[in-house]
C-alpha cells in the first residue's frame, strides 16, 4: 500500500509493510534500525501491529525495502486491503491455532516434569530419565520458535529476547543432560528436593529439567495470550470493517443483479430494500426512507432521506425502497477512511514508546553481559557451579523486554479501536499526549455548536392572527423560493402543520428583500420590513419590537403580511444543537476553557455563546484570521484544542495543538484534525478527550510497570533469589498483565464519568 504525499514532502513516498518473523520489541527495533540506515528512508516499526511505516525517496523502491528487511532475517510484504485483511484475521480467529496446539502439547509434557521435581515423595527410581524424555521435546520442539529466531538473529550478528530464552532453556537442558549421562544425577534412587531459591552446594548431581520445560511452557503461554489479546485488541477495527455490506443489488440494463461489493463502481445505481445495508456512499435518486446510522455513528434516531440526500455505506435502510447512485467506492468510502484512520493511529508511536524501543535495543546485550558477570561472581565467591549457573540462567530468562514492547501499542490498539466503536477516530499517539496538556478549547460556531443550517426559531403574530395561518400562507409562499431563509420557513411550516402546503400563484422574487405571491386567494408578502414599506405596509408596535429584538440577537427577521395588513414576524437563525450546552459543561469539567470562534456577526455569536454557557467570544473573523487567533492563544502559553467542521477551519485545526473535526464536516477539516468525531454531536468532543486521556494514562501505567519490573527483577535473579522456572513465569506474567491492563480500555463508555 503506497501513497505519495504532497506539499513540502513532494517526492517522498509513504509505504506500509507487514513484517513477519518478529517475536519481541528488540526485533522491531532491529528492523527499524536497518531501514533507517538506508539513504532517504525514515521508518517506524510497530511490534504489536507487526507493521512498518516507511517514508522514502522515490529512488528507493518497495523492493529495496523488502530486500533490506529480508536481509535482516525477517519477511516483508505490502498489506492486503483493510476489508480483505479483516476477513483473513476473522478466519484465523475461527480456525485452528498452531500456537495453541504447540502450547497444549508442551504443557502436557512439562507438567509431569514439574510435578516430579516439586514432590520428592513421587520421585521413583529412574524418575529423572523419564523427566529427560518428556523435557527434551518440550524444550526443543515446544520452544522451537525461540530457538529458530535466536539462530536467525545470530546469523545476522544480533541478539534479541529470543536469544535470552533460547540460551537459558537450552543451557538448562544441556546441563541436565550432562549431569545425567556423565555426572551423578543418573544414579538410581537419586532425589531432587524443590527449592524456590538458589542454594549453595550440589553440582554434578543437580538437574534443571523442570526449569527448562517449565520456562518454555510459561513463555509459550505468554506468547499465546499476547497473540490472543492482540487479536482481541484489533477486534474493534474488524468489527468496524464488518459493518459494510458484502453484496449489492445493481440496476444494469433495466434488471436487478446481485454483485460483490468489490464490483461496484462510481456511477452505478443500486437498490436498497428495507432492512438491508446501504452498499456504499452515494446519493438517493429514487424513493424515501429512514436510515439508521447507529452502528456507524452512534446516532440513535434514524435520519429521514429522500431524493438528492447523501447516504453513507454500511448504514441500515429502516424504511422504504431506495435507489442510490454510488459516489464513492472501495477505499474512498467513509467506512474505509475511518478504518484507515484507526489503522494509522494504531501504527504510531508515542514519545514514551520511542524511548522504550531504544531501551529494548540495548537491553539484550546488557543482559547477556550481566548473565556472564553473574556466573563469574558466583564462581569467584566459592559457589558451586550449579548455583552459579542457575543464577545466570534466571538472569537470562527474567530479562525479557516484551512488556516494554507491548506497553504502548496494545493500549493504542484497544483505545483507538474502542474509539472507533464510539464514533471517535484517533489519528495518532501524539494526539493522546496533547489531550493531557490541553487547557483551552476553541469551538467553531456554525455546524459545530449550531446545526449549520437556518431554522425557524420563533413566530410572533399580530392580534387576531393565528400561528397556523401564518405558517400555512408564509410557508407556501417561501416554498417556491430557493433561499436558505425561505427553505427554513417552508420546512418548519410543513413539519408543524403535518401536511402538504397550498400552491402559490404569481410568485415573484424581489432580490435582497423577499418574495410575493398569491396563496389561497390572499396576496402575501414576506421579507424585510423595507419590502412591506414598498407595499405601503407598516409593522404595528408589537411586531416592530419583535423584529428589533430578533435582529439584536443576530437572527434574521422575516415580516409577513397579506391582504394589506402586516400579520407576523418570523425569527430565523442557525439553531444551537440541543446537546451543545451539555457538551460545553462537560468540556469545562475536563478543565478546558471554551472559546467561541466564528466569522458571524458579534450579536449572533454572543447570543449563541449565552445559550450554551461560553464566556469568551471571538467573532467576525476571516478564515485566515482563525489561524492567527489560535497562534495568539498558543503564544499566551495556552495549549489549544480546536473543534471545527468546515473548509475554513482546516488551517486552524492543523495549527492547534489538538484538532478535533466533526465527521459531518468537510474532508479538508477531517484531514487536518488529530481526532475525528463521526457524530455531529459536540458531546463527542468531551468523550474523545476523556478516552484519549485514559488511553495515555494506560500507556504510562504500562511503561512504569514494565520498566519497574525489569529494574526490580534483574538484581533478584543475579543475587540467586529466583528459581529460573519462577523467573519465566514472572516474565510471562509481566507481558500478559500489560496487555490485560490495556484491554481494560474496552470498558470505556461514552457520556459517563468512567
Amino acid at each position: 500500500m503506497t501513497a505519495t504525499t504532497s506539499g513540502d514532502t513532494t517526492g517522498i513516498t509513504e509505504t506500509e509493510l507487514v513484517i513477519g518473523g518478529m517475536t519481541c520489541a528488540s526485533c522491531a527495533a532491529r528492523v527499524e534500525k536497518k531501514l533507517n540506515r538506508m539513504d532517504g528512508v525514515t521508518a517506524t516499526v510497530n511490534y504489536a501491529t507487526e507493521k512498518a511505516r516507511v517514508s522514502h525517496a522515490e529512488s528507493v523502491t518497495v523492493g529495496d525495502l523488502v530486500a533490506t528487511v529480508e536481509a535482516t532475517g525477517y519477511t516483508a510484504e505490502p498489506p492486503p486491503p483493510p476489508v480483505a485483511r479483516a476477513t483473513e484475521e476473522a478466519a484465523k480467529d475461527h480456525g485452528p491455532d498452531p500456537l495453541l496446539h504447540r502450547l497444549l502439547v508442551t504443557l502436557a509434557l512439562a507438567v509431569p516434569v514439574i510435578v516430579l521435581a516439586m514432590v520428592p515423595a513421587w520421585q521413583f527410581d529412574h524418575w529423572q530419565w523419564l523427566s529427560l524424555v518428556l523435557a527434551a521435546p518440550a524444550v526443543v520442539w515446544g520452544g522451537w520458535q525461540f530457538h529458530r529466531a535466536a539462530w536467525t538473529n545470530a546469523r545476522h550478528g544480533a541478539a534479541t529476547m529470543d536469544t535470552l530464552i533460547s540460551l537459558g532453556t537450552l543451557a538448562a537442558l544441556l546441563w541436565s543432560g550432562w549431569a545425567l549421562f556423565f555426572g551423578e544425577a543418573g544414579m538410581p534412587g537419586m532425589t531432587h528436593p524443590f527449592s524456590l531459591s538458589i542454594e549453595r552446594g550440589g553440582g554434578a548431581d543437580a538437574i534443571y529439567l523442570e526449569a527448562a520445560a517449565g520456562v518454555t511452557a510459561f513463555l509459550l503461554a505468554g506468547r499465546y495470550f499476547e497473540a490472543r489479546a492482540k487479536r482481541q485488541a484489533g477486534a474493534a477495527l474488524r468489527a468496524l470493517l464488518d459493518l459494510g455490506a458484502k453484496e449489492a443489488t445493481v440496476l444494469r440494463g433495466g434488471a436487478e443483479t446481485r454483485v460483490p461489493i468489490a464490483d461496484l463502481a462510481v456511477g452505478d445505481r443500486f437498490v436498497v430494500r428495507p432492512g438491508e445495508k446501504i452498499a456504499t456512499d452515494g446519493v438517493v435518486v429514487e424513493g424515501a426512507s429512514a436510515v439508521d446510522a447507529a452502528l456507524l455513528t452512534g446516532e440513535s434516531v434514524p435520519a429521514e432521506v429522500t431524493v438528492g440526500d447523501a447516504v453513507t455505506g454500511a448504514t441500515l435502510n429502516a424504511g422504504g425502497r431506495l435507489v442510490v447512485e454510488a459516489t464513492r467506492v472501495g477505499a474512498d468510502t467513509q467506512l474505509a477512511r475511518m478504518a484507515k484512520l484507526v489503522e494509522d493511529a494504531q501504527s504510531g508511536k508515542a514519545a514514551a514508546q520511542r524511548l522504550a524501543d531504544r531501551v529494548s535495543a540495548v537491553f539484550v546485550p546488557i543482559v547477556l553481559a550481566l548473565a556472564v558477570a553473574t556466573l563469574g561472581f558466583w564462581l569467584g565467591n566459592g559457589a558451586e557451579l550449579t548455583a552459579a549457573f542457575t543464577a545466570a540462567v534466571a538472569v537470562l530468562i527474567i530479562a525479557c523486554p516484551c512488556a516494554l514492547g507491548l506497553a504502548t501499542p496494545t493500549a493504542l490498539l484497544v483505545g483507538t479501536g474502542r474509539g472507533a466503536q464510539l464514533g471517535i477516530l484517533i489519528k495518532g499517539p501524539e494526539a493522546l499526549e496533547n489531550t493531557r496538556r490541553a487547557d483551552t478549547v476553541v469551538l467553531d460556531k456554525t455546524g459545530t455548536v449550531t446545526e449549520g443550517r437556518m431554522t425557524l426559531i420563533g413566530v410572533t403574530t399580530a392580534p387576531g392572527t393565528t400561528e397556523a395561518e401564518v405558517l400555512r400562507l408564509a410557508g407556501a409562499l417561501e416554498h417556491a423560493s430557493e433561499h436558505p431563509v425561505a427553505r427554513a420557513v417552508a420546512e418548519a411550516a410543513a413539519e408543524r402543520l403535518g401536511g402538504a402546503l397550498p400552491a402559490t400563484e404569481d410568485f415573484t422574487n424581489v432580490p435582497g428583500l423577499g418574495v410575493t405571491g398569491v396563496v389561497e386567494g390572499h396576496a402575501v408578502v414576506a421579507g424585510r420590513e423595507r419590502l412591506l414599506n414598498d407595499w405601503a405596509l407598516t409593522l404595528p408596535e408589537p411586531l416592530a419590537e419583535a423584529r428589533a429584538a430578533a435582529e439584536a440577537r443576530g437572527r434574521t427577521a422575516v415580516a409577513v403580511a397579506w391582504d394589506g395588513e402586516a400579520r407576523a414576524v418570523l425569527e430565523v437563525a442557525d439553531a444551537v444543537k440541543a446537546t451543545s450546552p451539555e457538551a460545553v459543561r462537560r468540556l469545562r469539567a475536563l478543565g478546558l476553557t471554551p472559546i467561541l470562534l466564528t466569522g458571524d456577526n458579534a450579536a449572533a455569536a454572543r447570543a449563541v455563546a449565552d445559550e450554551v454557557g461560553i464566556d469568551e467570544v471571538i467573532a467576525e473573523v476571516l478564515p485566515e484570521e482563525k489561524v492567527e487567533v489560535v497562534k495568539r492563544l498558543k503564544a499566551e502559553g495556552r495549549t489549544v484544542a480546536m473543534v471545527g467542521d468546515g473548509v475554513n477551519d482546516a488551517a486552524a485545526l492543523a495549527t492547534a495543538d489538538l484538532g478535533l473535526a466533526m465527521g459531518t464536516g468537510t474532508d479538508a477539516a477531517i484531514e487536518a484534525a488529530d481526532l475525528t468525531l463521526v457524530r455531529g454531536d459536540l458531546r463527542a468532543a468531551a468523550d474523545a478527550i476523556r478516552l484519549s486521556r485514559r488511553t495515555l494514562h494506560t500507556i504510562q501505567g504500562n511503561l512504569v510497570w514494565a520498566f519497574g519490573y525489569n529494574v526490580a527483577a534483574l538484581p533478584l535473579a543475579a543475587a540467586g533469589l529466583l528459581n529460573p522456572m519462577l523467573a519465566g513465569a514472572a516474565m510471562a506474567f509481566s507481558s500478559v498483565s500489560v496487555v490485560a491492563n490495556s484491554l481494560r480500555l474496552r470498558t470505556f463508555r461514552a457520556d459517563t464519568g468512567r
